[in-house]
């Protein structure tokens, strides 16, 4: 359960609220929505490659499970690469005596919409369960290789460049939007491309935060598609409204409950705004 909600967080991965309005999910028609692109600006403090946040996430009732954290690292050798690397544990949460979990997922991404080339993902969850996948994507081909305990599971073809859950939970975020306005983000998840659309609702001011007081923009993918984790209901994610598009919460409803992520540690060089805050 935790370890797929991530951010994403995961579909985009990604964490958005049920206190949104139904009326947005009547208007999901990929076709009438623009295809997200990464805003250059936005990309220095985005993918600066020294990011670092850490999620404190709760079940339904603010009982703490687990937590979540994120980095972004530089990939020296592969020119415009980058490193999303996502630790799920529940450590220091309420239930690690009856179920633990440690997962570490990698999503390397390049080129100048930091698109997915390879994930990887090592799951420890309960006392028995141990998996390793592998998925590697052919942007330019079109196809993406499969590989679970080093065994080839299966080959997709798909028809255009898409994201996977996470580098959509971070790309979509440096993508500009305006209230009211949605955008199509690509997306690789249950076997198949979709084409997710994600909504910019609202915005939303927080007096309290790890970053003090801030005004954010709720956002909300529509997703079809199951992905990371079992939902039940839409996910919201609340990003600062400025230039260090900082994910302050995530919410998403799961099939019992809900799961909250709130920020609990972040650090940014790039970002002048807000200082580093450790845990």
């Amino acid at each position: 359960m935790l370890s797929v909600f991530m951010l994403h967080m995961g579909n985009m991965g990604i964490a958005w609220s049920a206190e949104t309005e139904s009326p947005i999910r009547e208007k999901t028609d990929p076709v009438d929505s623009p295809l997200g692109v990464i805003d250059p600006q936005l990309l220095p403090v985005g993918y600066s490659g020294k990011e670092r946040l850490v999620y404190d996430v709760s079940w339904t009732g603010g009982i703490k499970i687990g937590e979540l954290h994120l980095e972004i690292n530089d990939l020296p050798e592969i020119e415009e690469g980058y490193e999303i690397r996502a630790t799920v544990t529940t450590k220091n949460g309420a239930v690690n005596l009856i179920y633990p979990i440690e997962d570490l997922h990698i999503t390397k991404v390049r080129g100048i919409q930091k698109l997915p080339y390879h994930y990887e993902v090592w799951q420890k969850e309960g006392y028995n369960y141990r998996a390793h996948r592998v998925i590697e994507y052919d942007q330019e081909k079109g196809y993406i290789r499969y590989t679970k305990n080093e065994k080839l599971k299966d080959v997709y073809q798909i028809d255009g460049e898409t994201n996977n859950e996470f580098s959509a939970f971070f790309n979509s975020r440096l993508m500009p939007f305006d209230i009211g306005s949605r955008f199509v983000v690509p997306t690789f998840a249950d076997k198949r491309r979709e084409k997710v659309v994600v909504h910019a609702v609202k915005q939303k001011k927080f007096d309290k935060t790890l970053l003090g007081p801030v005004t954010t923009m709720e956002i909300m993918p529509i997703m079809t598609f199951k992905g990371l984790y079992e939902k039940k209901g839409d996910t919201v994610i609340w990003y600062t409204n400025d230039e260090c598009r900082v994910p302050v919460r995530i919410n998403s409803k799961i099939v019992i409950g809900s799961l909250t992520a709130d920020l609990a540690a972040y650090d940014n060089p790039a970002c002048k705004r807000y200082p580093a805050v450790k845990k």
